[in-house]
Order: structure tokens, then sequence, then C-alpha cells
């Protein structure tokens, strides 16, 4: 299967530009400079003004970091390990990861207990099951 390669579709820049010791950057400015966060909250916010332009449902303003705290909290709601969402967010604190980034809410929380019940049925299930296969083939998490 052939991936997609986002450098090999990218005009070459007219120099290659060095931001903080790395070069290569797939999204830059007109003079070749990396996109900075100020970039995609000008485009974020173009977008989504002509959004409300159009629909009745207005959204509010979106910014780069706020992007930050939705993967963090998609991530988490996902089930990834906290110490790989923390490394992958770049933090020294499993505390800024847990506690600042990841937003849960009352449905999450429903989702979560449901999920315990299944995996507590499932367990029962396998206690009760006397058939051809053997329980020491799982193990119920």
């Amino acid at each position: 299967m052939a991936r997609f390669n986002w450098g090999n579709n990218r005009n070459a820049p007219k120099a290659e530009r060095i931001g903080g010791g790395y070069t290569g950057f797939l999204f830059t400015d007109k003079d070749g400079y990396p996109l900075v966060a100020k970039h995609w909250e000008h485009r974020f916010n173009h977008m989504v003004k002509r959004y409300n332009e159009i629909y009745k449902l207005q959204l509010p303003n979106i910014s780069p970091h706020v992007c930050r705290h939705t993967y963090c909290s998609n991530m988490a709601k996902a089930g990834m390990n906290p110490k790989t969402l923390q490394y992958l967010m770049g933090h020294g604190d499993i505390g800024v990861t847990l506690n600042t980034y990841t937003h849960l809410g009352l449905d999450d929380e429903a989702d979560e207990l449901s999920r315990l019940n299944d995996i507590e049925s499932a367990r029962k299930e396998l206690d009760r099951d006397t058939g051809s296969i053997s329980k020491d083939l799982f193990r119920a998490v």
C-alpha cells in the first residue's frame, strides 16, 4: 500500500529556513519560514468567521492551543496509556497532562462505568463457561 508523503508535494522553498535547528517544514509562509501559532489562529478564526456567516449555530474562535487540549482529551478517552500521552504532549509532569489538558465529562464517566460492567459480565461468563475453550487462553482485563 502506497503511503502519502507530504514532503513530495510541497513546493521547494526559495531558501531552506532553519527554525530551532530543524529544516524541512511542511507548512511555511510566503518567505519559507515555518508557520507559528499566530498563523494557525488566524486561519482557524477565518474559517470560523466564514462558517458563522452561513450557519445559525455559531462556533467560538479556535486557537492551536485548544487543539492541544482536544487531542489530549480524545487520546485519554480512547484509552491511551497516560505516560505515553504525557510523552507525546511533551509534559514533564503527568499531573499537567491529566489535570490540565484532559477534559472529561459526565458522559465519559458513564461510558467508563459501562465498560467496567461489560468486563465484569465477561468475567462472570468465563467463570460459568465449561465449554471446550480453556479459561487460561483468555485474560479478562
